[in-house]
This record gives structure tokens, C-alpha cells and sequence, in this order.
């Protein structure tokens, strides 16, 4: 049986179909994650099956519960992590992990036993008595994990996790959340196709509503993908023309240039290999590196849904 299970789920508000028939499935103890356009739904869907707005028509199943008919199990079953976490910023994340664990009725050694180890899994057992008005924002999106899963959820579901957060906080999370593996289900929603490609084992891509497409992450970038090279210059404004010019050749899809690396996806690798290296040669480019990459979830993107840009 499927973790999250949705089938034809729509919502109107009024002429805005915010969702316009989605199907959804996700299997237990996998890391999905949630990728779309500005305007796609995601959010919508992500408050529809946390119990915080209903639908229009359509269904859905969240850990075996009919998410319209049973709310209170549901938020017994499930863990949210929203984009902005709330605390009592003057407890301490002992306090605080102990008054969530009574709100779900753990006993006193329940309590104390999954506070630790939730510490020790966030890595803020040295911080632990410090007051959580003084925590970075990595600390409190980690100290938020640990809030959600006090209960012990079988589906936890994150909002923007590592969105805001600085290169450190960023890395600490998105390791959290590879220990996550098999504790339970986690619908991850992103707008950083890295953090994904990194660590979700099954990718969804929704635009306009709908699913465009769900696959698991190498099966997805085997189907999708678009052959791709690099070329690294020191010499930018040369890399720049060049860009320009190699974008009139038809066997060409896109040329970005990024710290003076020029990433050119191709329509023909033949062609590509014959003529890149040629037209850099006559552009009296000096190369440091040229090589064949391994396409991208960026490159799948952008070929599902175009230039829209993800949030």
C-alpha cells in the first residue's frame, strides 16, 4: 500500500484551479521529492495533505487514512515541517521536545527516550539547554525535524527545508534528511533541483495542476535526459561571443555560461563532438577543461516544462 496516494485531486479558487486533477503515489520509507514552477500546486497539495485545507474534489490517502474523514488520525500519523518553523523561543529544546511529546500523550520515559534520541539525530544534544531564542536558522529547521518526527510519524512532510539556509545549515540538512532513509516516508517540497538530485529516491514534477511527470530519480534522468557539455575558459568575454555564436548552429538546445564555464546542451552529440571543439579552436578560445557531463535534473526540467522558473 502506498504512503500518500492521490487520485484526480482538484482545487478551485474561483476561476484559479490551483489543482486541476493530480495523481500522486509514494511508496513507503522512500524520500520523494516535489518539483515545479512558480504557481504549480505544490503547496496547495502539501496543505491539502497535511489536513490544513480541503479540496475541491478528488481523493486522497495519507498512511491508510482518507485524509477528508479522519483529520484527527491524520495529524497522529503525519509530521510537518514547514518553510518557517514556530517555538517557544524561551524553552529549550529539551522543553520543548518533552511538551510535544505530552500534547501526544507520551509517557514520562517515552518522552525522555525519543527526546535524546531526537537530539542526538539533529545533532543538538550539546545545545540542548540553551534557550532556542538564540538559535541560527539552521538549528531551529533542524530543531523542527526533530519536532516533527517526536511521535514517531509514518509520513513527514517538509516545505522549503533547506530553502534559506546558508551553505553549512544547507549540507546538515540535507544529511538529516539521508538519515531519514527508511525511518519513514518524506515528501520533500524544493525549489533547488540539487538538493533533490542529491537526495530523493522518486521525483515529481507538477505544473499547471497537474503531474507532469513521477519517476525514480536515475530511471527519470535516463529518460529525460539531454546530452550535455562543459567548456571552461579563464577568458569570459571571449566565452561570452563564442556563446553567442554557438547558439545559431540548429544542433544546438542551450548555451549557459556560469564562472566562466559554458554548459551547452545538444540536440546531436555527433555533431557536438565533431564541431564543438573546432568553432572554440577558430574562436581563439584557450581551453582548461572541455568534457561530455552527465546530464542533470536542471536539464530534465527545463525539457519537461520549459524556462519557468521553480519555487
Amino acid at each position: 500500500m502506498s504512503s500518500v496516494s492521490v487520485e484526480n485531486l482538484k482545487k478551485y479558487y474561483g476561476s484559479v484551479h490551483a489543482l486541476d486533477g493530480l495523481n500522486l503515489e509514494v511508496a513507503p520509507g522512500t524520500v520523494f521529492g516535489f518539483l515545479g514552477p512558480n504557481g504549480a500546486g505544490k503547496t496547495t497539495t502539501l496543505r491539502i495533505l497535511t489536513g490544513l485545507a480541503r479540496p475541491t474534489s478528488g481523493k486522497a490517502n495519507v498512511a491508510g487514512i482518507d485524509i477528508l474523514k479522519d483529520g484527527h488520525r491524520l495529524a497522529r500519523s503525519i509530521g510537518h515541517l514547514p518553510e518557517e518553523p514556530a517555538f517557544y523561543t524561551w524553552m529549550t529544546p529539551r522543553e520543548f521536545l518533552d511538551y510535544l511529546g505530552r500534547l501526544y500523550g507520551l509517557s514520562t520515559s517515552e518522552r525522555a527516550t525519543r527526546t535524546r534520541e531526537l537530539l542526538a539525530l539533529v545533532k543538538l544534544e550539546e545545545v540542548s539547554k540553551r534557550r532556542i531564542g538564540g538559535f541560527s536558522r539552521g538549528m531551529r529547521q533542524r530543531l523542527g525535524v526533530a519536532a516533527a518526527l517526536i511521535h514517531r510519524p509514518e509520513v513527514l512532510f517538509m516545505d522549503e527545508p533547506a530553502s534559506a539556509l546558508d551553505p553549512a545549515g544547507r549540507k546538515e540538512m540535507l544529511e538529516l534528511i539521508e538519515n531519514l532513509h527508511g525511518q519513514c516516508t518524506v515528501v520533500m517540497s524544493t525549489h533547488i533541483l540539487a538538493d533533490v538530485e542529491r537526495v530523493c529516491d522518486v521525483v515529481g514534477i507538477i505544473a499547471k495542476g497537474k503531474m507532469v511527470v513521477q519517476s525514480p530519480r536515475e530511471e527519470l534522468l535516463q529518460r529525460y535526459a539531454v546530452p550535455a557539455f562543459e567548456v571552461n575558459c579563464d577568458d569570459h568575454p571571449a566565452l561570452a561571443r563564442w556563446a553567442n555564436e554557438l547558439q545559431k548552429n540548429a544542433w544546438v538546445i542551450t548555451v549557459a555560461i556560469e564562472n566562466g564555464t559554458a554548459r551547452i546542451t545538444v540536440k546531436d552529440v555527433l555533431m557536438a563532438k565533431r564541431e564543438l571543439l573546432s568553432q572554440a579552436v577558430k574562436a581563439g578560445l584557450i581551453l582548461n577543461r572541455y568534457e561530455e557531463v552527465r546530464p542533470s535534473l536542471e536539464d530534465v526540467f527545463l525539457k519537461l516544462v520549459g524556462t519557468e522558473s521553480v519555487a
